[in-house]
């Protein structure tokens, strides 16, 4: 049960986080959203990857594995549609 608790957990944030991302790739601008948020998203979430994998907590490994994409993917949405005059 603690481990299905931990599972659904992490489905959430990935979703939740991944439909914000999604949103700001399809709304075409990247208005009110700071390159900061991601860079500090990538370090957190590189952070709990290594630690999460030194305690052997499978549940944070995968979860932070797939923000860590997710940061790298809003980075890149934000660098892009600036680069072309998105506000």
């Amino acid at each position: 049960m603690v481990e299905a608790i931990g599972w659904i957990s992490s489905v959430i944030l990935v979703l939740t986080v991944g439909k914000q991302v999604h949103k700001q790739w399809k709304s075409k601008t990247s208005e009110g959203v700071s390159k900061w948020l991601f860079v500090g998203q990538l370090a957190a979430s590189t952070g709990f990857v290594v630690y999460s994998w030194l305690v052997e907590n499978w549940v944070f490994v995968a979860t932070n594995s797939l923000m860590v994409a997710n940061a790298l993917a809003g980075a890149l949405i934000v660098f892009l549609q600036r680069r072309r005059g998105a506000p």
